[in-house]
């Protein structure tokens, strides 16, 4: 067998900016999947991608050998400071992300439950009311800054801002507007810190903002700029996913009139159906990993810093894994297999409060309608997420 080769800087396997249907890039990975798993893009000044479910989790088990210190994320956009613990490796990640943890536990969820309910409730009796909406831009882009004014106890308003300038944020990464993005995460650190001095003059209970700030790791506070990445990392983060993931399901469910019977008349299966959709479209393709050493992977040499894009979009269809992967499985019997959070060290601390969000969307759609159908042209989103932009519905209320 032939040693592996270095890439060329022009090698260009694929086009992650290819203009996308609702099927297309799926039907481009599973072809990644079988002819080139391990591939290279000349995009965003180069990178490699991992489209494969065992490549792809090997990398994210080994931690010791891929950061997240250099680049998190294909294009690279952190050109404002270090946001922890994303940003961070172990140890000096650790004691961020024991803080965190305690906010996403199974009893906090609870507590937040009702709340959250009644968010989802109100947009969505509003836009079943009028007969017709775009659940993406209407609900999917929305009802997460309501969920994260809760979580974060800021007013909606707030939210509502930080929501639409990180949509601004977004879209000045896929065009690779350096300028632009460095621009909108000011703002956000802006607001991040009005949010820290705010809870420095007023601390709060049961606050995540205000723990971080009384936290002590061995008897030191966390540095203040550390501190503000942190914060202005999880303003941002729970918001992008589910504004492009929500339509998504819908748009599917939309399509599928027997499942829609299905958990109307038993909405107990609700999460498993949710726990479907999330790895048969999982939103991340960009999340990265760069490499301390000289690795190979598939064959293929890839160097010391140089970004790789693990593509969980891909992963989670990978038919090695998941029979029948590329269509939907109500109690799919091996969904532990899936990595719509990712997995080990840096998966993704907020997932059980993305799930709750999910199947709260679910259930109370359902109830409020008979039907509902897609009535438009759906719009898709650009790498590095995966998902709807625009998603128009029409519904059916219950005679």
């Amino acid at each position: 067998m032939s040693a592996p080769v270095p890439a060329r800087p022009d090698e260009h396997d694929f086009d992650p900016l290819a203009p996308e249907t609702f099927t297309s890039a799926h039907e481009q990975y599973r072809d990644m999947r079988s002819r080139c798993p391990v591939a290279r893009s000349a995009t965003y000044g180069g990178f490699w991608a991992l489209f494969r479910h065992e490549d792809v989790r090997a990398v994210l088990s080994d931690a010791d050998t891929f950061t997240t210190s250099v680049q998190n994320v294909v294009p690279k956009f952190a050109f404002t400071g270090r946001r922890p613990p994303l940003h961070l490796d172990p140890p000096e990640h650790t004691d961020y992300r024991r803080i965190i943890n305690r906010f996403f536990t199974r009893g906090k969820m609870a507590e937040l439950e009702p709340a959250v309910r009644a968010h989802a409730r109100k947009l969505l009796t509003g836009l079943v009311a009028r007969g017709e909406a775009d659940v993406a831009a209407e609900y999917a882009r929305v009802f997460p800054a309501h969920v994260f004014a809760e979580f974060f106890h800021l007013p909606v308003q707030l939210a509502e801002r930080i929501e639409q300038i990180s949509a601004e944020y977004v879209r000045a990464i896929q065009v690779v507007d350096d300028e632009e993005v460095k621009r909108g995460s000011r703002v956000l650190y802006g607001i991040a810190a009005d949010v820290i001095e705010q809870r420095r003059a007023a601390p709060l209970d049961d606050d995540l903002t205000t723990a971080l700030l009384a936290a002590r790791p061995g008897g030191e506070p966390f540095p203040d700029e550390m501190v503000l990445g942190c914060v202005r990392q999880l303003l941002v983060t729970g918001m992008v996913a589910p504004s492009v993931f929500i339509g998504t399901m819908l748009a599917h469910l939309a399509g599928d009139k027997d499942l829609q019977a299905t958990l109307r008349a038993t909405p107990s299966r609700i999460p498993a159906a949710v726990e479907e959709y999330l790895r048969l479209y999982t939103p991340y393709r960009g999340m990265s990993r760069t490499p301390k050493r000289d690795v190979v992977i598939g064959g293929r040499l890839i160097r010391k810093d140089e970004p790789i894009a693990l593509v969980y979009t891909s992963a989670n269809r990978d038919e090695s894994v998941f029979e029948d992967g590329e269509n939907f499985v109500l109690d799919r019997p091996n969904l532990r297999e899936a990595i719509p959070f990712g997995a080990g060290i840096h998966a993704c601390p907020g997932a059980p409060l993305a799930r709750m969000m999910l199947v709260l969307t679910l259930e109370e759609l359902l109830a409020a309608t008979r039907d509902f159908s897609v009535a438009g042209e759906i719009l898709m989103a650009r790498w590095a997420e995966w998902g709807t932009r625009s998603v128009p519905l029409v519904f059916t209320r219950p005679e």
